[in-house]
């Protein structure tokens, strides 16, 4: 069995891997550095969205590319990780969610494009995505089992919040998405979410809270305090998948929902 791990922010190399070796994929949509090895004796295929040294802010991710590079491996499935900005006031700092729901009305990508693999008309893979979970209960059960095993702090369920970047949210903006219901935002997970689901690759998401969004506290979230959650977040990650991985059975695994495709005649 093979992982893919998406990681973000602060986060550019698994730790504690053996292996890793980066090796470029080549895709429809751009090539992708992808490292492989293994973590806790499961395989991993790993790949850094911001690239390291954070050359792609998140208006330049290449997340078609990302996703399908590896989808061209043969993953088994997809873990996701983000720093993000806690909209409900009730998440503690520092604490972790695993998403369960999904707020994307946009549906772009960050060059303004439709999110989606199918933009050719005839495309024989096209197809709408049907789903009631954008988020595969096996892999989230997994990942909850592991916080737990580990005393870590996390969430089960919120609704994760896709914003687009570079520039954070405003107090009006961020009230919005509250009273969408939202729980938590940041700007890159949204595609990743949707193009796994194309790609009929079971998928999770977990959020590690670095800050609240604007206007969610009396107080803004300082800036040093910030960036020291952002680097406490790779070790926080770091435990919860060295011990999720060994827990997702491969025979568990299923996609969230189905793509409904149309086939030419």
């Amino acid at each position: 069995m093979e992982i893919g791990i998406i990681t973000g922010s602060g986060m550019y190399a698994l730790p504690g891997v053996e292996g890793g070796v980066p090796e470029p994929v080549r895709t429809q949509w751009g090539s992708v550095t992808v490292s492989r090895g293994t973590l806790a004796g499961v395989g991993f295929a790993h790949v850094s969205r911001h690239e390291a040294g954070h050359v792609r802010l998140s208006s330049n991710v290449a997340h078609r590319a990302n996703v399908a590079a590896l989808a061209q491996l043969d993953v088994d499935a997809v873990i996701a990780l983000t720093v993000c900005g806690a909209v409900d006031a009730g998440i503690g700092l520092g604490s972790l969610i695993c998403f369960d729901d999904l707020y994307f009305p946009a549906n772009r990508l960050p060059d303004g494009s439709l999110c989606t693999f199918f933009a050719e008309p005839g495309d024989p893979l096209r197809g709408h995505w049907i789903y009631e979970h954008p988020y595969a209960p096996a892999l989230r059960a997994a990942l909850l089992d592991a916080a737990g095993e580990c005393g870590i702090a996390m969430r089960d369920g919120g609704c994760y919040g896709h914003v687009d970047g570079p520039r954070f949210n405003t107090k009006a903006e961020i009230r919005g998405l509250a009273a969408c219901g939202v729980t938590a935002v940041s700007q890159t997970a949204g595609p990743e979410t949707v193009l796994a689901g194309e790609a009929g690759l079971p998928f999770a998401l977990v959020g590690y809270a670095t800050d609240y969004a604007n206007g969610v506290q009396a107080e803004p979230t300082p800036l040093e305090r910030l960036l020291e959650l952002i680097a406490a977040s790779t070790e926080t990650f770091a435990r919860v998948l060295t011990e999720a991985l060994p827990r997702i059975e491969a025979k568990a695994l299923g996609p969230a929902g189905v793509v409904y495709r149309f086939h030419e005649e």
